[in-house]
């Protein structure tokens, strides 16, 4: 089977140690019910919200790489994913550009769906970008 006729599934999360503070984003990505790739970058000091869109930006980044045509992309972040599928207006000038970098993204694939799961459903993400933060928060304790 290839990579574009059953979706890839994605997990991600963004997250920050303050608001803004130092982010990262965590994604977990899942090809034929099998993990395939993760991912755990710091992104530098920004929003919880930035974080979680860059995540996503991310997600579709390495479903491409895949030659994924089909994405599904899990998150337990109600303000994406309501944001995404039009329930919520995007109000904030920070998050504006990059909802407009999501939509224009998603038309590359035949079908991105983008759907909310609880916190605990999503552990696996949320471990990454808790794994970039920390190794960021253990390098900068290193250069003191």
């Amino acid at each position: 089977m290839t990579a574009g006729s059953r979706p890839v599934v994605v997990s991600i999360d963004g997250a920050s140690r303050g608001n803004p503070g130092p982010a990262a984003i965590g994604v977990a990505v899942t090809q034929d019910g099998h993990p395939d790739r993760e991912i755990a970058e710091a992104i530098g000091v920004t929003t919880n919200n930035v974080a979680e869109y860059r995540a996503f930006l991310r997600a579709l980044e390495e479903a491409a790489a895949l030659g994924a045509r089909r994405v599904r992309v899990q998150s337990d972040s109600e303000l994406l994913v309501r944001q995404l599928s039009g329930q919520y207006k995007v109000r904030s000038p920070q998050l504006l550009p990059l909802h407009r970098m999501a939509l224009a993204r998603r038309r590359e694939f035949d079908e991105v769906s983008v759907v909310h799961v609880p916190r605990e459903q999503n552990r696996a993400a949320d471990a990454l970008a808790n794994r970039a933060l920390d190794e960021l928060a253990s390098a900068g304790a290193k250069e003191r």
